[in-house]
């Protein structure tokens, strides 16, 4: 008797302590009943269970925060069959679907209805907020309530479709505060056309956020970097949906869609004990959907918050006159798909929704989406997104508005007469632009000369961005340790270029080609030398140096205009040679002399050279800076019959950290000892010895083979004095010392003459035997080149000569 009491005192002492203890997991034979008990997750952050929402007498299945308080739910599981009393049970059933029942009745009023059986389920409330029915042995996931969203969005759930399962995951509002069950407003993803996110009421739109851009939906304003969560969208053959996720200081966050048919982002301050919206939308009358009627844009910074685009003119006027603008735009002049139709780009809108969007992922440029627009008559528009690629527009454009930053480009198809007078529109806009532009430059450059920028034209960076299509990567043309190097597409060189309205219908200038360099942040080339290249290159008149067209100055961008020159970089001939397409002898030596004359005219003519654009001067002073000895090869393009130069060379010399005149020389030794052997001096390789390239050429100058240095894949034979010379000179410009090395003048005159007295070279400069070894790099864990000095090393303090 005694050891039976003792057994029931054990099991209800037992059963006392497992229900006052926060369990996160129920059992097939284990209930959940309404009289207080609860699930926690195992970091107590949500708890499900029971509740009333505020003054209703109704009782729901729901999950909420654990910690925040007032309560606040983010999933209901029986919104639209409540409890009418306490009487509620929340089971798991042995084959894992999840029910609630009223206890006085053996029929659910809810039910998961999972489609996936398992003999051994556990229903489990985890610390993200999602409740999941999972196999106990092998941990799949037979239900989850993140694929059932309510009114609200946490991290880890998802808006958006699973195209492979079909699953879509949607909001939909409460009716009220007091009711959660489903409400007037859904939210979610429509893949018709391009993927985007929109509000209905019913089957009406009310609101549509514009597709993904990369970074935000619609491309408008940027929602400013914040640290509470991160927007996320995937886009793929399996998957296209938006999620967050919190920031790593971030405390709780929340999506809602609340009955009013608001989307909020919301953030808990626990200090204050309540809960502070982030953003929210629609937030104005031009985010409701279709404000402006077919082709009409809005904008709130107009006098008139609908208008009729360039090109387009009101449909009914006298409606418009009465301020309801619902009948929308039409064209002006009808296109007829001829010959000199083009496009007017629109910047920063949000590009417009039509049922018969086309997405083209072949086509990588502007010009290529601007070619397959052209070929299909229907086609009305066309931009180019970061995820959809080319996407092309037929019939009426809908629900555009323009944005005062941020925005997508949109290319319109019109006549060449509605072209032209947008042409005169844009002028007068680029001409406001310019004058901002010229204003900002000399605010952040009070010391220059305004006559010598004021000469020079201002772009500003909205123009400069829509030329390069957004710094595409197919339209990147060099890149070095100063930034990277673009190529302006060539339809919308009209951008940049003062041209006449008649190039509008696809005729450029002969020859007319642009190329934008954006300086990179990470080459600290600051305010001052970005003044020097600016006032002094503008200066420079030389047909053997590049001109600059102009600049753009925004924030902490810096941008230099440049004429193209259309046969790239001298790399790209000399170093990707095959018999039978080399560089012949007299090209090469042509090469070698005009850039010499171009630095010469740099460092004579303009007391300026490589040393003054880069923060040295004629002193040698250090200039503070460690360069990597690599080269970046001039360009060349074709000039009458023969080879144009750039001579701006920028061969970073640099081990003692110091730009000068005899610097230049050095670099441009190297250039020449390249330009004979096609070799590259940076990673050269010679299997008889380890010596870099001007190691090996001072060798065979030394074991009288000077003339092997020469290119083998030359179809013509060179001429041998010429050659010769050029190799002595180089090995001069080379030498160590920098006071042993010829100044330009000096070198020109060398180069002219026939048959020169030159002095004997002395040792080149880095001239030292290496070994190549291989490194871990902590930091990235992939492998390094390390060259290790084998000959009479020793480390000094670095000083400038």
């Amino acid at each position: 008797m005694m050891a039976f009491v003792s057994i029931f005192l054990c099991y209800a002492f037992l059963s006392l302590w497992r229900s006052s203890i926060a369990i996160d997991t129920l059992s097939p034979n284990q209930i959940l009943r309404d009289n207080g008990q609860t699930l926690v997750s195992i970091g107590e952050s949500f708890e499900l269970g029971f509740f009333s929402p505020w003054t209703s007498t109704h009782r729901f299945i729901g999950i909420w925060f654990k910690d925040v308080s007032p309560q606040t739910v983010v999933w209901v599981a029986n919104k639209d069959s409540p409890l009418s009393d306490s009487s509620g049970v929340f089971r798991i059933t042995a084959t894992g679907n999840v029910l609630i029942f009223n206890n006085r009745s053996a029929v659910p009023i809810w039910s998961s209805n999972s489609s996936m059986t398992s003999y051994n389920p556990v229903l489990q409330l985890l610390d993200s907020g999602n409740l999941v029915v999972k196999d106990s042995r092998s941990g799949t996931y037979l239900w989850q309530s993140f694929d059932h969203p309510s009114d609200t969005i946490i991290p880890g759930m998802k808006l958006g479709l699973n195209l492979q399962t079909n699953q879509n995951w949607y909001m939909t509002s409460w009716k009220s505060l007091q009711d959660p069950s489903s409400g007037d407003f859904t939210y979610s993803v429509d893949v018709q056309g391009l993927a985007q996110l929109f509000l209905r009421r019913g089957s009406d739109i009310v609101y549509r956020s514009g597709p993904w851009d990369g970074i935000r939906f619609g491309g408008g304003p940027p929602l400013q970097e914040n640290p509470v969560f991160k927007p996320i969208f995937v886009y793929n053959s399996s998957f296209i949906y938006y999620a967050f996720e919190n920031n790593e200081n971030a405390t709780i966050s929340r999506f809602v869609l609340n009955q009013s048919g608001l989307i909020e982002h919301l953030t808990w301050n626990q200090r204050r004990g309540e809960w502070v919206v982030i953003f929210t939308f629609p937030t104005d009358q031009c985010d409701g959907y279709e404000q402006c009627g077919p082709n009409g844009f809005c904008n709130l910074d107009n006098s008139l918050r609908c208008k009729c685009p360039a090109g387009f003119i009101p449909k009914v006027p006298q409606d418009w006159d009465n301020m309801d603008c619902s009948s929308g735009c039409v064209r002006r002049t009808p296109f007829n798909c001829s010959y000199d139709e083009g496009f007017r780009r629109f910047s920063r809108v949000k590009l417009p929704y039509t049922s018969t969007t086309l997405n083209n992922m072949t086509a990588k440029t502007l010009f290529e989406c601007e070619e397959a627009c052209l070929r299909n008559c229907s086609c009305t528009a066309y931009a180019k997104t970061a995820v959809s690629g080319c996407v092309f527009w037929f019939g009426d454009l809908i629900d555009i508005r323009e944005y005062s930053e941020g925005g997508q480009d949109l290319f319109v198809r019109m006549s060449a007469a509605d072209l032209v007078i947008s042409y005169i529109i844009w002028k007068r806009t680029s001409k406001r632009r310019k004058d901002e532009s010229q204003k900002r430059f000399q605010d952040e450059n009070p010391k220059a000369d305004e006559e010598d920028v004021g000469q020079l034209p201002l772009y500003d960076l909205d123009t400069i961005v829509s030329a390069t299509d957004s710094f595409s990567f197919q339209n990147k043309i060099g890149e070095g340790g100063f930034g990277v190097v673009y190529k302006v597409t060539s339809y919308l060189i009209y951008l940049l270029v003062d041209i006449n309205p008649d190039v509008l219908q696809g005729a450029l200038p002969t020859g007319q080609a642009i190329a934008v360099k954006r300086l990179s942040k990470d080459s600290r080339q600051g305010l001052n030398e970005f003044k020097n290249e600016v006032i002094f290159i503008s200066k420079l008149q030389h047909r053997n140096l590049v001109r600059l067209l102009g600049c753009c100055v925004h924030r902490e961008e810096r941008m230099l205009v440049y004429e193209y020159m259309s046969k790239r970089g001298l790399d790209l001939y000399l170093y990707n040679q095959t018999r039978g397409t080399s560089l012949d002898w007299q090209k090469r030596f042509n090469i070698i002399v005009g850039i010499a004359r171009g630095l010469l005219y740099l460092h004579r003519a303009s007391n300026f050279g490589l040393a003054r654009t880069f923060g040295g001067d004629q002193n040698e002073e250090s200039t503070k800076r460690v360069w990597n000895l690599e080269e970046e090869s001039c360009l060349c393009a074709g000039h009458g019959s023969g080879i144009r130069v750039v001579t701006l060379i920028l061969l970073k010399y640099a081990i003692d950290g110091l730009f000068s005149v005899k610097s230049d020389v050095f670099s441009y030794g190297v250039l020449i000892l390249e330009t004979v052997s096609a070799k590259k001096n940076r990673g050269f390789y010679h299997p008889e010895h380890d010596l870099n390239l001007q190691g090996h050429a001072w060798r065979l100058w030394n074991e009288g083979r000077p003339i092997e240095l020469m290119d083998a894949l030359m179809e013509t034979r060179a001429d041998t004095s010429e050659l010769l010379r050029c190799i002595h000179v180089g090995l001069l410009c080379v030498q160590k010392r920098p006071e042993d090395r010829p100044t330009m003048p000096s070198v020109v005159l060398m180069l002219d003459s026939e048959n020169p007295t030159l002095p004997q070279p002395k040792q080149p400069g880095f001239y030292s035997e290496r070994y190549l070894t291989e490194t871990d790099s902590s930091s990235t864990g992939t492998f390094r080149n390390t060259y290790t000095m084998m000959k009479d090393v020793t480390i000094t303090t670095v000083q400038g000569r």
